[in-house]
């Protein structure tokens, strides 16, 4: 066994696209070895910002020899047919061997070397590298067959065991030579086999594993802070994009003037590590500090004095512009800002941001002044609204786009606004994703609840739907966002309301006539929409999406709430993992089943509600369970007491049981057999009041 380690040398490799580089050659040599019948035992990989790498472990010194058999045409049939498969095998006929009339060609395949396989499997797998971006280089490049790569490829090491893997790609041979440290490293570097890469690499101030170059800048940054009293603002993120631009990470500690610390903090930590890769800290007391982390990429004599200042007199101005974006916005209200939301675009058929605000404004204020937000004020609710989007026409979001909404909720507290309002503004985007924090706050939820809504029926009235994996409108998000406010805050809605209410006082380009829609469809289609979220949501919470749909009733107006239907799916969860009610819904089952069957032969037939002859005593046990069984879970439900309806259910479960031990239904007397087929309709129907079983699968 050997091992094989291939090193792609070229110019800088952007950051972002370092890891998945790394995976992605690991991922096609095994692929493109496999064909050939080889298998590493292990893979490791490498990159730095200018080399890729990989060590294939224990690799075998050549391929075993295989036999490979086909069918090929029966012995009878055509001349043609028999050339056409020697064509196909390269064989005589006397090579072929014939097994009950048919020919089979048995061709053997000799081993081939490893070296020979890496031979043909790097090339192909370099000029097959999907990188998101590519180049073409040099005089070749006026031809579209030149090679394409990320930056300029200037070397590549290819040794299996301590022989190298002769090849040559674009111009550039393999070899056994690679360059160390761009500025402290002088000279090529030969490497010896695969365990002598990364030590004389080390040796050359090139550390290839870009986790423990991430590791250095992280607990480096972390102890430069705390050596000066203060706090890292830890980012991992940031940590390995620093270690993609550095080979020989050394963090360095900075400061800058506090006078920049006016500025709200998120826009001087994003200014620090989005336009210059910095860490920054906070002191003791949890506030931002002056201070800031670099990564350089150099063991500087000086200490590092000459790096910081530099990199303190950029930090200073980018915190200039944005100290001067601050004061500028702030020069204006935000209700002067809001009035060039008219001139930014939504969408083609739903007008402009001004459109969409008004919409939103109008749906907030009715949220709370019917009180379906609890202590929310409607004056409040519509004044955020209406400026929750005015911070898009400012300087500062205009550069940091990231910010909409914190900017809003900062101007909205310099200009003196109720604090509510500018809460309500700073957070109306929340909740964007999972694990994102849920607002709670009334005014605040008012307003997020319209922007979502109004965001999904808005769409879906213009039909732009989600659609297999398309959901360019992020509908599927808004749809969760929805079902987490009205579920972490209790909101206890018929949820076709606010669709109603939003229909009654929106047209955009009354768009519903033109797709032949009334509101009720549009309104259906947005409710099983947001049920089949709710689904997925409830899923990750361990209940089947079968119970979620079970527990829903669109039709009762009554069960048109997703909190209803939350609680309801988690008691029939729970209900259906005891006995009682495995056995009450196979028991259900078999009545359903029968009474399918018969109305696929015409109308049941109609009967009393006695029966008119002495019923069987398994028979009289379920009249006497369901009258008391059916009221009790009504009862139930109606007091929202799902668990009890259940319980209450449960009283069916032996009776059924023994009925269908006992009783005939399809029975010779045509008065029993309409009673008792009535009697199995009564049961469905009070078990369907409390949940639809006939959608639980199994």
């Amino acid at each position: 066994m050997a091992d094989f380690l291939l090193e792609l040398f070229s110019e800088e490799i952007p950051a972002r696209m370092q890891r998945q580089a790394a995976a992605d050659l690991a991922r096609l040599l095994t692929a493109e070895i496999a064909g050939a019948g080889l298998k590493a035992q292990a893979i490791e990989t490498f990159v730095t910002p200018r080399r890729v790498a990989l060590i294939a472990r224990g690799l075998p010194a050549q391929t075993e020899a295989v036999s490979e058999e086909l069918k090929g045409p029966r012995t009878s049939a055509p001349p043609q047919a028999l050339e056409g498969f020697l064509r196909k095998t390269g064989l005589t006929q006397d090579q072929l061997e014939e097994r009950d009339g048919v020919y089979f060609a048995v061709i053997a395949k000799p081993g081939r070397k490893t070296a020979d396989v890496l031979a043909e499997a790097v090339p192909a797998v370099v000029r097959a590298f999907p990188w998101p971006k590519s180049m073409r280089w040099g005089e070749t490049s006026l031809s579209t067959e030149s090679l394409r790569w990320v930056r300029p490829l200037k070397g590549i090491v290819a040794l299996l065991g301590g022989e190298v893997v002769p090849f040559e790609i674009a111009g550039v041979a393999s070899g056994r030579t690679t360059l160390g440290h761009r500025f402290m490293s002088s000279g090529a570097i030969e490497i010896a086999n695969a365990d002598d890469y990364a030590p004389k690499l080390r040796a050359a101030h090139v550390i290839v594993s870009s986790e423990e170059r991430a590791g250095i800048i992280a607990d480096t940054a972390e102890r430069l802070a705390a050596d000066a009293n203060l706090a890292l603002v830890a980012d991992a993120a940031l940590a390995e994009e620093n270690a993609g631009l550095t080979e020989w990470p050394v963090p360095l500690l900075g400061r800058f003037d506090p006078a920049f610390l006016d500025v709200p903090p998120e826009v001087i930590q994003l200014t620090a590590a989005k336009n210059q890769k910095y860490f920054v800290c906070r002191d003791r007391a949890g506030k931002l500090a002056p201070a800031f982390v670099c990564t350089a990429n150099i063991v500087a004599s000086d200490g590092g004095a000459s790096i910081v200042a530099g990199n303190q007199k950029v930090l200073a101005a980018r915190l200039s512009d944005a100290r001067f974006f601050w004061e500028q916005d702030k020069k204006k209200t935000l209700a002067q800002h809001a009035e060039k939301l008219s001139e930014i675009v939504f969408h083609e058929k739903l007008g402009t941001v001004a459109d969409k605000v008004e919409r939103v404004a109008k749906l907030a204020r009715w949220l709370a002044r019917d009180q379906i937000i609890k202590g929310a004020d409607p004056d409040f609710a519509e004044q955020a609204a209406r400026l929750a989007k005015a911070d898009l026409t400012t300087g500062m979001v205009g550069e940091f786009p990231e910010l909409q909404g914190l900017m809003g909720g900062y101007y909205a507290r310099a200009e003196g606004l109720d604090p509510q309002v500018a809460d309500a503004i700073r957070d109306h985007y929340k909740p964007v994703g999972q694990g994102d924090d849920v607002p709670t706050a009334p005014v605040t939820v008012a307003v997020s609840l319209a922007d979502k809504l109004d965001t999904l029926l808005a769409f879906f009235d213009i039909g732009e739907l989600p659609t297999g994996s398309k959901d360019p409108f992020a509908l599927r998000r808004s749809a969760l966002a929805i079902i987490s406010l009205i579920l972490n805050n209790d909101i206890r809605v018929l949820t076709d309301a606010p669709i109603e209410f939003w229909l009654d006082q929106s047209d955009p380009l009354k768009i519903l006539s033109d797709h032949q829609l009334d509101q009720r469809k549009l309104i259906t289609i947005v409710l099983d929409f947001l049920l089949e979220r709710l689904a997925v949501q409830q899923r990750e919470k361990g209940i089947r999406h079968d119970f979620v749909q079970a527990s829903r009733r669109w039709d009762a107006r009554d069960d048109g709430r997703l909190d209803r239907v939350v609680v309801r799916a988690n008691a029939l969860s729970a209900f259906l993992g005891t006995d009682d009610g495995t056995n009450l819904l196979a028991g259900y089952k078999r009545a359903a089943n029968i009474l399918k069957a018969e109305a696929k032969k015409g109308e049941l037939p109609s009967a009393p509600d006695a029966p008119a002859y002495t019923p069987e005593p398994a028979e009289a046990a379920l009249i006497t369970a369901l009258g008391i069984a059916a009221p009790k879970a009504e009862t139930a439900v109606a007091g929202e007491d799902f668990e009890g309806a259940m319980a209450a259910l449960a009283l069916l479960r032996a009776p059924i049981d023994a009925f269908f031990e006992d009783v005939t239904v399809n029975d010779a007397d045509p008065d029993k057999r309409a009673f008792r087929l009535a009697l199995l309709e009564r049961v469905r129907a009070a078990v369907h009041r409390v949940a639809d079983f006939s959608r639980i699968e199994g």
